[in-house]
């Protein structure tokens, strides 16, 4: 079967754009995220020269033990996972944030978490632009 020039283009644009354009769709929103992030800045800061607040600062969170940033009083339950290994990773940040009562009993963090995963993927994105400069 031999397909002509033109056919074969066509058949190729069509791939590349249904690829782009889902590549698009997934894509995750900084600016969105900024916005859900508003929900966590009542207790966190995620600058390096933040000031103190209620929650520990997050700025160069991704990869960070758990538990471990100096200056900040944690609970027993966070010293302690921090003490078996525990790790922010992108997906315990997901957890984390997802349900932080349900991620880590005896935590203090007061937060009823974020519900929809595009946000939590905009978030993820906001967090790893401004925690990684």
């Amino acid at each position: 079967m031999k397909l002509s020039l033109k056919k074969l283009s066509i058949a190729a644009l069509t791939i590349v754009m249904g690829i782009t354009m889902n590549v698009s769709a997934n894509a995750q929103d900084v600016k969105k995220g900024k916005r859900v992030f508003m929900k966590c800045q009542i207790c966190h800061r995620i600058t390096a020269d933040a000031r103190k607040s209620t929650g520990p600062n997050l700025y160069t969170i991704f990869d960070r033990k758990a538990g471990a940033l100096e200056g900040y009083k944690y609970s027993k339950a966070m010293l302690k996972a921090g003490a078996e290994g525990l790790v922010w990773t992108e997906e315990n940040i997901r957890k984390q944030a997802t349900n932080p009562r349900k991620f880590m009993k005896g935590s203090k963090m007061a937060f009823a978490g974020v519900k929809k995963a595009k946000d939590m993927d905009n978030l993820i994105a906001y967090m790893r632009q401004e925690t990684s400069k």
